[in-house]
Formats: structure tokens, C-alpha cells, sequence
């Protein structure tokens, strides 16, 4: 078993989910959606490393490995963090936002903060899959 693995997995899911975000909103856009890179859309890249963690751990170790409770704790934290105080943020950047537009020096806030509970889960799938694919080529 690979140590590098655990080093490999989470980048992986990072790279996947951030290409996956990026050419689902230029789709949507009709062209290159780089100002759309940042935090919300589909997938979570949040989920995606946090779940791909958790999975390669239980692929390679078990689930009734210590490491396994605390990589599902730990990605649950960031799961609700970003379906709720994230979320939150976004709402409340666009707020400030319209308050703020009579404001010649004001910047804008980005809106775009959290997620959605169907963007979550297609992180979680992202990094399932990802985790999958590490433990099944044996790296």
C-alpha cells in the first residue's frame, strides 16, 4: 500500500471537482467562466477532498478504522459548514451588496459562497469515485 496515496486522493478530487466546476459554468456561461472560480457551483471541491479522504480510507483501511471516524467527522463539519454558514455568507454579501450600491468606492462582495445540497452530493460522488479509482490502480 502506498503512502502516497493519502497525499494523491485529495489533490485528485481537488483537480476533478475544480475542472468539473469550471466546465459546467462555462457550458452554462457559452464561454470561459474564469471569473465563476471560487467557492459554490457544482461540484463541491470541499466535499469532493473531504469525502475522497474518508472513502480511501475506508477502501484501503476499513470503516472500522479510528482514521475513518475522524476523516467522516471531519467531512461532515465541512459539508454543514457549506450548506449553512457559507450559504449564509453568500446571502448576506448580497445584501450588503444592494445596500451598498450608493457607494461610488464600495466593492462588491462575492455572492457565490456556499452550496446546495445536490452540489454536495455531487462532490461526495466526485470524491468517491476519485478515492475509488486511487485504491483500484493500487497507488
Amino acid at each position: 500500500m502506498s503512502t502516497y496515496a493519502y497525499l494523491l486522493t485529495p489533490l485528485l478530487a481537488w483537480l476533478v471537482a475544480g475542472c468539473s466546476k469550471f466546465a459546467i459554468n462555462s457550458i452554462k456561461a457559452g464561454k470561459p467562466a474564469f471569473g465563476l472560480i471560487g467557492y459554490g457551483g457544482l461540484p463541491s471541491n470541499h466535499s469532493a477532498i473531504v469525502s475522497s479522504m474518508a472513502a480511501l480510507i475506508a477502501f484501503k483501511q476499513g470503516m472500522d478504522q479510528p482514521a475513518f471516524g475522524v476523516a467522516l467527522t471531519l467531512a461532515f463539519i465541512v459539508m454543514l459548514d457549506a450548506n449553512s454558514l457559507r450559504r449564509q455568507v453568500g446571502r448576506h454579501a448580497v445584501a450588503i451588496n444592494r445596500l451598498a450600491v450608493a457607494c461610488a468606492d464600495h466593492q462588491l462582495l462575492r455572492e457565490r459562497m456556499g452550496h446546495t445540497r445536490i452540489e454536495i452530493a455531487a462532490g461526495i460522488v466526485v470524491g468517491i469515485l476519485v478515492a475509488a479509482a486511487v485504491s483500484a490502480l493500487g497507488l
